[in-house]
């Protein structure tokens, strides 16, 4: 009899370098493989992972993949063409918005909706806001829209009727008649997608699902293909923004919700192992080739949010994990404006043609470029270098392009491309901590990604925060997070009443719905689980106020008492003021059903020959340039020699396969029982 496979592997794609992670459960091995990411076809980056690795398909248990297909796909616009059929008088919904700007000064500013006027068509249609029909569904107009939206070459179609979260039977029925007509399965009812008040953000949100079904459809397919071609008998797994996997015969239906899916796993991957060392509330920090992404772990839960702005216009309200992403990655580019300031990113240097250092022809600096200028980076252990670069020519592009503009020499060109780009993502963590009414002080910061470990004592110096932890394996952390993710599907339902007029007992029963709804899509996909958990929110404002607060939810036999006793206790943490003279509103009820997937022992990742002490794990020693002291001669360590006994003092710069650790002067540094770093910021 053929034994069971027991090898589980996480994929991650990111900008730069395509992520995975093998762990045999059976016997501990762990695989790692790290290519060069191919943007016109993710699913050759994965399939060359797994060859990279050595892996055979027909011996894999699962395959979890965290993709950025639907996020690139919006943000450059390659979307699939869409047709929308909405209620009479509404065609302009989605272009309309809220009154905001894409900028905060000046009267100049520009937006192009997901879907063009002319592919936006109304049909005689209405129900009000309590659900009660007013304009009886007019089933003829449906067919003739249909047949126009196919006949302008219309990929996808969406039906998005106003008022459809509170009575979605017109979004039911034309939704009938369109499937019935359509040439495909590219339907989208918005009520499915996001069934809540707000006409804009709905419709938003279900546009874009419809944008880009057919390229993750498509781009799914392939991957399962080939998979399926290799040998590979299971059902895909797939990343979603809310932290959780999906199996790819059901993704393509809730495209929307893959969008985030990188960002969301490595922050899923920085909760488990926080819980799994004893550090329950973390700032995660994740730096890679092409952007940085940071978010809040509190009480080892990570912080969601159903408030995702992608760009300026795009609103996506479905649950997802909340980072904050910004455009400073290592292949950011510097570069001196004409006002004569430095500027580091968002433009990204890329796979193609990479940091100067890696040989493709990239002759403009990056972040990459400057941490190799400084010392901190081994010009000899660079991934991915197609011409070997010296490092005096490094120095003198830099030098050219930053120091001549600004009168510096190439090591204070360097540093201060290093001093900008932290500055930048200081304020990114400033914005999910502080903004937010948590104190950075009372949290670690957690540094992964192939970048961040390289900046992160700086970052926690600046922040004040007290703790650095560095994974195992941070260059691969993403793709491990596909590995320990969970089985998740979210549901929502708008409430919109007053606390005072509330019927405890309608909570309850709307939190069931979710619950049956969550544990019948588990059992449908048919993934092996251990249990499932089951998570409950409610988003809740002041009356007469806009934006709301989600509060967790104990029970779904909550009481309305303990309900409001929630509510400010959480507006009084983000806002710091009491408002009882105000009547608090139950807006939304959120429920995510979690399917729990085996646990992974993460000591497996540390694995190896260890040294005696740290000077068995010396490699050597060379100048490296530190803000606090210059150029100062500094040990090299080999992270995967160093015993877990480990104590020393920096300046330190520690070398690994997926990432480089700077250990500034003074900082103390020691290994966990797991295998993590932990900095102690001075």
């Amino acid at each position: 009899m053929t034994a069971a496979p027991t090898i589980v592997v996480g994929v991650d794609v990111g900008g730069t370098f395509t992520d995975l992670i093998a762990v045999d459960q059976a016997t501990g091995t762990v695989s790692l493989a790290k290519v060069l990411t191919t943007p016109d076809n993710q699913a050759f980056g994965v399939v060359a992972a797994l060859d990279s690795a050595g892996l055979d398909p027909r011996a894999l248990q699962a395959i979890v993949h965290g993709t950025t297909t639907t996020t690139n796909a919006l943000l450059e616009r390659k979307i699939a063409r869409v047709g929308l059929i909405t209620t009479r008088g509404f065609r302009d919904v989605l272009e309309l918005g809220r009154r905001t700007r894409p900028k905060p000064y000046g009267l100049t500013g520009s937006f192009e909706p997901l879907i063009p006027r002319e592919l936006r068509l109304e049909v005689p249609e209405r129900m009000d806001a309590e659900g009660e029909v007013v304009t009886p569904l007019d089933e003829t107009a449906v067919r003739v829209a249909v047949q126009r939206l196919r006949d302008a070459g219309c990929e996808a179609l969406l039906i998005h009727f106003l008022h459809s979260y509170i009575n979605p039977a017109h979004e039911r029925r034309a939704a009938e008649i369109a499937c019935s007509l359509w040439p495909n399965a590219y339907v989208t009812a918005g009520h499915t997608i996001v069934s809540e008040y707000r006409e804009y953000e709905r419709g938003t949100t279900a546009s874009v699902n419809a944008a880009v079904q057919p390229i993750l459809d498509r781009y799914i397919g392939r991957l399962a293909g080939e998979l399926k071609n290799r040998g590979f008998a299971r059902d895909l797994l797939v990343m979603q923004g809310n932290g959780g996997t999906v199996t790819a015969a059901v993704v393509a239906g809730h495209a929307v919700n893959t969008v985030m899916s990188g960002p969301a796993s490595g922050v899923m991957a920085a909760a488990y192992t926080g819980r799994a060392c004893g550090q329950a509330n973390l700032v995660t920090y994740d730096m890679g080739g092409t952007s940085t992404d940071v978010g809040l772990i509190k009480d080892g839960v990570p912080q969601v949010s159903s408030e995702l702005d992608l760009e300026y216009g795009i609103p996506i309200h479905v649950p997802m994990v909340d980072v904050h992403t910004i455009g400073a990655g290592g292949g950011s580019i510097a570069h001196v404006d004409a006002a004569g300031l430095l500027r580091v990113g968002p433009h990204s240097a890329g796979a193609t043609p990479g940091p100067i250092c890696y040989g493709r022809g990239g002759e403009r600096p990056t972040i990459t470029d400057a941490n190799l200028a400084l010392g901190r980076l081994n010009p000899d252990h660079l991934l991915s270098v197609d011409t070997k670069i010296s490092l005096d020519h490094v120095r003198q592009r830099i030098a050219d392009e930053i120091g001549k503009p600004l009168g510096l020499d190439s090591t204070a060109a360097a540093a201060a491309i290093l001093r900008v780009a932290n500055d930048r993502m200081a304020g990114a963590i400033r914005l999910v901590s502080l903004a937010r009414g948590y104190d950075p002080r009372d949290f670690a910061l957690f540094a992964f990604g192939g970048a961040g470990p390289l900046h992160a004592a700086a970052l926690a110096r600046e922040l004040a925060i007290p703790k650095v932890l560095v994974p195992a394996r941070p260059g691969i952390t993403n793709a491990l997070g596909c590995v320990v993710a969970d089985l998740r599907h979210d549901y929502v339902r708008t409430v919109n009443v007053p606390l005072p007029a509330l019927d405890a007992a309608q909570v309850r029963a709307i939190l069931e719905e979710h619950i049956a709804a969550g544990e019948a899509t588990l059992e449908r996909e048919g993934v092996a689980i251990e249990g499932t958990t089951r998570l409950h929110f409610a988003d809740m404002q002041f009356q007469g106020q806009s934006h709301m607060l989600t509060v967790p939810l104990p029970r779904i036999d909550v009481s309305v008492p303990e309900l409001r006793a929630a509510f400010e206790a959480a507006y009084w943490r983000r806002f710091g003021v009491e408002l009882p003279e105000i009547r608090a509103v139950l807006v939304n009820l959120h429920t995510a059903v979690i399917g729990r997937r085996p646990a992974i022992d993460l000591a497996t990742l540390t694995k190896g020959d260890k040294a005696r002490d740290v000077a068995g794990a010396t490699l050597g020693r060379r100048p490296v340039w530190f803000e606090q002291g210059g150029w100062l001669e500094t040990p090299i360590l080999a992270r995967d020699r160093l015993p877990f006994d480990a104590r020393f003092a920096g300046p330190a710069v520690i070398e690994q396969l997926d990432t480089t650790i700077v250990v500034e002067p003074g900082n103390r540094a020691s290994l966990d029982s797991l295998g993590n770093l932990v900095l102690e910021v001075v």
